[in-house]
């Protein structure tokens, strides 16, 4: 099962066989676990707008149709401590309502309480984001959060 939400960092991540998957507003993270002393050149890496594709060492481990497109030419991938490729994409669609529910159209998808879970964050950041003056340490997000949204009156100015 995937971790629980994580406050400090805001991240939901979504487990899968070779790592881990998150989302905010803006953009999907993709965390690969790849063998330690793993060197740039052993990576193939190929980043499209609705396509995304990894290979170490001449080993597919990830490919497919992406859920939802995003920006190519700024999609990005780095090699972590020679033992995690991080990919970045950009969503093409950056809003609460935009909530993917899988990396791929067909694998990796959120089970239900973890999809839950990114719904509530996204939408909790989206009114981070419009309301930049307001405290949302200890804000809740319950009930019908996609249509209206929650309400907020109660907070306080920073």
């Amino acid at each position: 099962m995937s971790a629980p939400f994580e406050e400090r960092s805001g991240v939901v991540p979504c487990g899968t066989p070779w790592g881990q998957w998150y989302q905010t507003l803006e953009e999907v993270f993709i965390e690969v676990q790849v063998p330690p002393g793993t060197r740039a050149q052993e990576i193939q890496c190929g980043l499209q707008s609705r396509h995304v594709e990894l290979a170490v060492r001449g080993q597919e481990i990830l490919k497919g149709k992406l859920f939802d497109s995003t920006i190519a030419d700024e999609g990005t991938w780095t090699l972590e401590d020679r033992k995690m490729v991080r990919i970045v994409l950009t969503k093409t669609k950056r809003d609460a309502a935009n909530c993917w529910t899988s990396l791929l159209e067909t694998e990796y998808a959120a089970d239900p309480w973890v999809q839950d879970q990114m719904q509530r964050k996204l939408t909790l950041e989206r009114f981070q984001k419009e309301n930049p003056g307001f405290d949302f340490s200890g804000a809740e997000i319950s009930g019908n959060y996609s249509k209206g949204g929650p309400d907020f009156s109660s907070l306080e100015k920073k």
